[in-house]
């Protein structure tokens, strides 16, 4: 199959479980949201079919879900999500993608540099928007929203992305990639 075809298809199904998987987590409402569960897809799929892929799904994703069923609330909590998730797919699969090796390891830097770079970028995003609307978004606030209350869906995202991971590369449908060197040849004395 063409790997293209391939990507876009797999895109899909990401922007589909990304719609669906809230609702899962939406049953538990004190931690439901806590979860990130539109986040998981979005790093799977720059990490699976490659940075443009994980950033195009990541910036759609929330954007879609706020059209379709008005959660999130489109402006500013989707928006901002959107330009987040867009820097998690983009960064997360872009770092894995150009690793020397593609291991565990590169992995997990990965998935922690893209989760700090996003978590930035929606400070940012919240800052603006909020800004336009005459509220301030204040320091607390964002630790608050980035960090304090995400931490059971980071832990999650760090346990099962690469459990997912590894999982895929025993079955053969992702491959970890380690670096081929050739080998130097000894001089003889």
């Amino acid at each position: 199959m063409n790997r293209s075809v391939k990507n876009m298809t797999l895109s899909a199904m990401f922007v589909a479980i990304g719609v669906v998987l809230p609702f899962f987590t939406g049953q538990i409402p004190k931690i439901g949201n806590m979860l990130l569960p539109m986040h998981i897809p979005v790093f799977l799929c720059g990490l699976i079919c490659g940075w443009q892929y994980g950033a195009v799904v990541g910036f759609v994703l929330p954007l879609f879900r706020s059209m379709l069923f008005s959660m999130p609330v489109l402006f500013p909590t989707a928006a901002a999500m959107a330009l987040e998730l867009m820097t998690y797919g983009l960064t997360a699969g872009f770092l894995y993608g150009r690793s020397k090796w593609q291991c565990v390891i590169a992995l997990y830097r990965s998935l922690l540099i893209a989760m700090l770079a996003g978590r930035v970028v929606w400070g940012f995003a919240q800052m603006i928007f909020l800004g336009v609307g005459g509220n301030h978004f204040t320091w607390k606030a964002f630790m608050a929203g980035a960090f304090v209350n995400a931490v059971p869906g980071m832990i999650l995202q760090l346990i099962f992305i690469p459990a997912v991971m590894v999982a895929l590369n025993r079955t053969g449908l992702v491959q970890f990639r380690k670096h081929q060197t050739l080998p130097q040849k000894v001089k003889e004395n």
